[in-house]
């Protein structure tokens, strides 16, 4: 932290830059935006030794783009750049217009891709070394105070080759960042978004994933895990959907699926897997979950009769005095 204030001061006097300048927040980090060509999503990833770096660096929206806004964070760039996008500008003139009254865009690093995969990024003189970026069509990658000056094209390799859906090319990009060095004072918070190509109409809808690990000393390693998890819990959302329903089957491989991505010990995902047995007659193949899961949480216990009045769990009077036993 004293290294950064260091050359902020040398900058307001050696530069002439104005301090209000440096009153706005710090990210010097490596980022990644991108879409998808085949289903089109939108996303943006990033990783900073700085708190909560997701609040400030990555925007998207669904139909229109991403931006990553980093170093000596405008942090406007994000919701006007997305708003020029939809007034029409390319991602070319929506960088221009950005940058040609702001005073700091000399230390600005700056991406934005619309929804058809194109591109502009900027990366000011004085960003502080090693700075810059690579970008192409349907992805932009950058960083600055890195370690390295080939960080960004390991995150291109990286988002290229690996073959995978979009979320987890960019935390591949982010994971290939650190293997090269990352930030030259390491890890600390990470960001995942990826909203929809094509809007719906309904914001809650089209953000389609938004991970952050605000504080960890391996951001990267937890997004990583954070995005295991998503997945897992998809198959989850799914399962429930199914007992909605009545598609006990549907739901009991979903729940499976669920667990088997996460054999931790996750008590839930244990738990419904259970309910859905119990709910397609197979109570026998359920008692022993049932019993794992209570004797980790006897919570989960006091809840279990809750469930029978609303129609969740499909059981008389004796099955579940058997249940209640355990």
């Amino acid at each position: 932290m004293k290294y950064i204030f260091v050359i902020l001061f040398l900058l307001v006097i050696n530069k002439g830059f104005s301090q209000t300048l440096y009153s706005k927040p710090l990210a010097h980090t490596y980022s990644i935006v991108a879409v998808d060509s085949i289903t089109r999503e939108i996303g943006a990833a990033v990783q900073s030794h700085w708190f909560s770096v997701g609040s400030n660096v990555t925007w998207a929206e669904a139909g229109v783009g991403a931006v990553a806004t980093q170093s000596f964070i405008n942090v406007s760039f994000g919701q006007r750049g997305l708003d020029l996008l939809k007034e029409g500008k390319s991602p070319e003139e929506a960088l221009k217009i950005l940058l040609s009254d702001d005073e700091g865009r000399d230390v600005r690093q700056v991406a934005i891709i619309d929804a058809q995969g194109n591109t502009a990024t900027h990366t000011g003189k004085n960003c502080i070394s090693e700075a810059g970026h690579v970008k192409g069509k349907y992805f932009s990658a950058q960083a600055n105070l890195m370690l390295k000056n080939t960080v960004w094209q390991a995150m291109e390799k990286a988002f290229k080759t690996t073959k995978a859906p979009l979320a987890e090319r960019l935390v591949a990009a982010l994971i290939a960042a650190e293997q090269e060095g990352g930030d030259i004072r390491g890890q600390q918070s990470a960001a995942l978004l990826i909203v929809r190509g094509d809007p719906t109409g309904k914001i809650w809808e089209d953000r389609l994933i938004d991970l952050r690990v605000e504080d960890h000393p391996e951001a990267v390693v937890e997004i990583k895990r954070l995005l295991k998890v998503y997945r897992a819990y998809e198959h989850m959302n799914a399962g429930d959907l199914a007992i909605e329903k009545g598609d006990e089957e549907g739901a009991l491989r979903e729940y499976r699926t669920a667990e088997e991505m996460l054999p931790e010990n996750n008590t839930e995902m244990k738990y419904w897997h259970a309910v859905s047995l119990v709910n397609i007659g197979n109570l026998e193949q359920a008692i022993p979950i049932f019993k794992e899961v209570f004797e980790h949480d006897k919570n989960w216990k006091t809840l279990t009769p809750r469930l029978v009045p609303i129609g969740l769990l499909k059981i008389d009077d004796t099955e579940l005095k058997k249940i209640m036993a355990l």
